[in-house]
């Protein structure tokens, strides 16, 4: 599962990218959130979305999530900065199984460790699967109840935007 955002630019436009490089492979988008940005920085509201997709090892998924980043011209000039496409792999299952693969990997930590504390990534993908569950300190939980324990400010700082990333562009 992908977690995509982006601040600069089409915001759109970079977010469609993602879900048209992985064509075949997805299996769901969540609907478009636009949300304040997490960190210091002061910078433009990002649009976020959530994309599920198979058929990629997590270390592959994380190659081509830098490699979509890559192609949107992302600049890593500041950490938590502006930045035109983010693409964050927050939790990868293996295929048939179904299980959560679990990664202590610095270059590749999985589930993503701050997932559970970031509305812009649960709000979509509740909207998405409202049964998602996501791996927290070795204890399997529902992602409902992990949004329910944030800041209410946080959950109420994503809003839906009516845009979609699916179908033909308006």
């Amino acid at each position: 599962m992908l977690s995509i955002g982006s601040n600069l630019g089409d915001r759109l436009a970079h977010l469609r990218s993602v879900v048209d490089a992985l064509g075949a492979d997805v299996v769901g988008v969540s609907p478009v959130f636009q949300t304040a940005p997490w960190g210091p920085v002061p910078q433009s509201d990002f649009f976020n979305a959530i994309v599920i997709a198979d058929g990629h090892e997590p270390r592959e998924w994380l190659a081509l999530a830098q490699h979509l980043e890559q192609s949107a011209q992302r600049v890593r000039a500041e950490r938590w900065g502006p930045r035109t496409l983010d693409v964050d792999v927050i939790s990868c299952r293996r295929e048939g199984a179904g299980t959560e693969v679990l990664s202590d990997d610095p270059n590749l930590t999985l589930p993503h460790p701050r997932a559970h504390q970031r509305a812009f990534v649960l709000v979509p993908w509740l909207a998405l699967d409202p049964g998602a569950v996501l791996t927290v300190d070795g204890e399997v939980r529902s992602v409902t109840e992990l949004l329910a324990l944030l800041d209410p400010a946080e959950r109420e700082g994503v809003r839906r935007v009516d845009d979609t990333l699916t179908g033909p562009v308006a």
